[in-house]
């Protein structure tokens, strides 16, 4: 892997298990706790398998889906031609000579607090493989199903708490080619997905909240009654040491669906009513606040997705009118927010997207796929704040200056959560696979 120097930066098993290794008993299990209201993931069978490293970074990662415009947000091109430039105007940022679309007057008044990556090459213009390879840093293979970032997290890392380390907020992401998902790792190293709207006035979590009117002291006794069950079992158990590991994923999941912690993560409640106002009582407001809850209470990596970027059509009226808006508002307001609460510096936060967009409008008033030139955001973890870094042609259609590619942003993100840029894992078949490639972006560090 190799490193470049500082460019210009403006500012600053036995016959009971199934091809999953999971065994019949293990899957009464999990079926009793579905009895409860209760569908976890099989990332508790990984609680106990790793410890935290010397660099407790943890990640906030704002996805995007479809492929946000860098024309009309990060990297406008106020004199190119109308066809090129589109509708918005340009405004002033907090730092000199910065400018950006009229639609982000939040994200412009703070951009001393995170860095814009302006020389993002996405090298592919395709949905799905995005959602993959922008995740994982690691382009498609159809025969290697690469680890997004919160699984290896996950697998690197270990629990931190009873909750698990990794969460996803939401369902968009496209799964067609892995997107978002624990590959090679396996389903224990997945995210435990919460996909109810935290903006709901009734939101909770269905995989810890007990089916209607079945209390904490019933489930209580129903564990009572599973355990006497196994007891019974054992007499006639062929393999009692791999008993004894479910039984410790078992205790692991009902620990995280009973322990206070779990509960209190989940409680956007609790917040100050002015605070949620201050991230916006919309979805992706909301679901900023409780990454952040969700942070602080153990979890070390949370991926907020949010869907309607594709903007083949009146790509100009759903900026201003829908997809903008709410982020404008509520990524700055993470960001303060994880200031306040001594949270930034030992939390990065990423904004990523499929790719680009074309320079061109096209005839729908909308703009296309685009391969060659896009944006990324980064914040917090040593990231210096103000740093607009890369610049693109005139039209916004290749970068020209400090590019860096998908998997240099992946070679960043690891050495900033502490993970070893030349881990190798192992796949189902005992293959070494190195999950790490590309350079990191120095100027981030």
């Amino acid at each position: 892997m190799k490193i470049k120097h500082c460019r210009k930066v403006h500012g600053l098993s036995g016959s009971e298990m199934d091809c999953d290794g999971v065994s019949r008993r293990g899957f009464l299990q999990i079926g009793a706790l579905a009895g409860l209201g209760i569908t976890l993931p099989m990332a508790i069978a990984a609680r106990r398998s790793q410890g935290a490293s010397a660099r407790d970074v943890n990640c906030i990662l704002i996805w995007t889906r479809g492929g946000t415009s860098h024309h009309d947000t990060f990297d406008p091109k106020p004199d190119a031609p109308a066809s090129v430039r589109g509708e918005f105007g340009v405004i002033d940022t907090a730092v000199p000579g910065v400018h950006f679309s009229e639609i982000c007057p939040r994200m412009a008044q703070e951009l001393k607090r995170f860095a814009v990556l302006r020389g993002w090459n996405p090298q592919n213009g395709s949905h799905g493989h995005a959602d993959q390879w922008v995740m994982s840093g690691r382009r498609f293979n159809p025969a290697i199903a690469y680890p997004c970032y919160g699984s290896v997290v996950s697998y690197y890392h270990g629990f931190r708490s009873a909750l698990p380390p990794f969460v996803q907020l939401g369902d968009q992401i496209d799964r067609r080619f892995g997107g978002g998902s624990p590959g090679i790792l396996g389903m224990e190293y997945g995210a435990f997905e919460v996909l109810a709207d935290p903006n709901s006035k009734d939101f909770s979590v269905r995989d810890i909240t007990p089916a209607g009117g079945l209390t904490l002291e019933r489930v209580s006794r129903r564990r009572e009654f599973l355990g006497k069950l196994d007891q019974l079992r054992r007499h006639v158990d062929r393999q009692p040491k791999l008993y004894d590991v479910l039984d410790e994923h078992y205790k692991a999941a009902f620990d995280m669906i009973t322990a206070p912690e779990t509960q209190r993560a989940f409680a956007l409640e609790e917040e100050d009513p002015k605070l949620r106002d201050a991230y916006g009582r919309h979805r992706f407001g909301q679901s900023c606040l409780l990454a952040r809850r969700l942070i602080e209470h153990g979890v070390r990596f949370v991926t907020v997705t949010d869907g309607g970027w594709d903007t083949h059509q009146n790509n100009f009226k759903s900026l201003k009118d829908s997809r903008m808006p709410p982020v404008d508002q509520a990524f700055p307001q993470l960001l303060i927010d994880l200031e306040q609460r001594g949270l930034l510096e030992s939390t990065l936060v990423l904004w990523l997207t499929d790719f680009g967009r074309t320079p061109t409008v096209n005839s729908a008033s909308g703009r296309d796929h685009w391969a060659t030139a896009g944006f990324a955001i980064f914040a917090g973890a040593g990231v210096p704040g103000g740093a607009v870094l890369g610049e693109t042609d005139d039209e916004g259609g290749t970068v020209v200056r400090d590019q860096y590619t998908t998997d240099d942003i992946a070679h960043t993100v690891y050495m900033k959560l502490g993970i070893p840029t030349d881990l190798v894992v192992h796949s189902p078949d005992g293959r070494p696979v190195r999950l790490i490639e590309g350079r990191p972006i120095v100027e981030f560090f």
